[in-house]
C-alpha cells in the first residue's frame, strides 16, 4: 500500500518511499464474540521471528493496551500470526498502534531509474513516467514477437505451397527427377516456378 505522500513524492521526484503493510484481518471467536487479529502476509524483508519477538516485548510493556495473547500458528499451508484482543479492546486502534510501533508497517525506498529513448539514456522517472515506459516496452515486445511469429508462419506457408505444387504434379516431378538426375533441382525450379 503506497500512502498519498509516498505517491506524490515518487511522482514528483522519481525517488520515493513506498509504505508497505502486513495483511491483517479481523475475526470474531468464542461465545462472547471477542475479536482477534489474523496476520497472513508480512512486508517485504521483514523477519517473522523478529517481528513476533518485537510484538511480544511491546505486549509485555503494555504499550498497545488490549492484547491478551500473541501466537504463531504458521504451518505448511501458510503464515498465520494470531493476536487475541481483550473483550473491550478496539481492534482498529490496536492494529494502527502495531503498524506504527512494529515492522508490520515499513517503508521501502525506491529509485526509479530506467533506460529511455531506445534504451540508450538512463533517466530518473516519476511514477507516471516509469509506468508509461513499462507499457511502451511491453507493446514493443508484443510487436516484435508477433512479427517474428508472422515471419516464421510465412516461411512455413511458402514451403507448404511448394510441396502442394509438387504433390499436384507428382507424375511430372518424378519424370523430371529420373530424366535429369544431375540438375533435377534446377529443372524443377524452372518448370514449376519454385525457388
Amino acid at each position: 500500500i503506497m500512502g498519498r505522500a509516498g505517491i506524490r513524492q515518487a511522482y514528483a521526484t522519481g525517488k520515493g518511499r513506498v509504505i508497505i503493510r502486513a495483511r491483517a484481518d479481523f475475526e470474531e471467536y468464542g461465545r462472547d464474540k471477542r475479536t482477534r487479529i489474523i496476520v497472513t502476509e508480512l512486508p517485504y524483508q521483514v523477519n517473522k521471528k523478529m517481528l513476533i519477538r518485537n510484538m511480544a516485548d511491546q505486549v509485555r510493556d503494555k504499550r498497545p493496551e488490549g492484547i491478551s495473547d500473541l501466537r504463531d500458528e504458521s504451518d505448511r499451508n501458510g503464515m498465520r500470526i494470531v493476536i487475541d484482543l481483550k473483550r473491550d479492546a478496539n481492534a482498529r486502534l490496536i492494529i494502527n498502534q502495531l503498524y506504527k510501533n512494529t515492522p508490520l508497517q515499513d517503508t521501502f525506498s525506491i529509485n526509479m531509474l530506467a533506460l529511455v529513448q531506445n534504451q540508450s539514456q538512463p533517466k530518473i522517472l516519476s511514477l507516471r513516467g516509469i509506468l508509461e515506459e513499462y507499457v511502451a516496452f511491453q507493446q514493443e515486445i508484443i510487436v516484435r514477437r508477433t512479427q517474428y511469429d508472422l515471419k516464421k508462419a510465412q516461411e512455413r506457408a511458402h514451403i507448404l505451397k511448394g510441396l502442394l505444387i509438387a504433390q499436384d504434379n507428382i507424375d511430372e516431378v518424378i519424370r523430371i527427377i529420373r530424366s535429369r538426375y544431375d540438375d533435377a533441382k534446377e529443372a524443377l525450379m524452372e518448370r514449376f516456378g519454385l525457388d
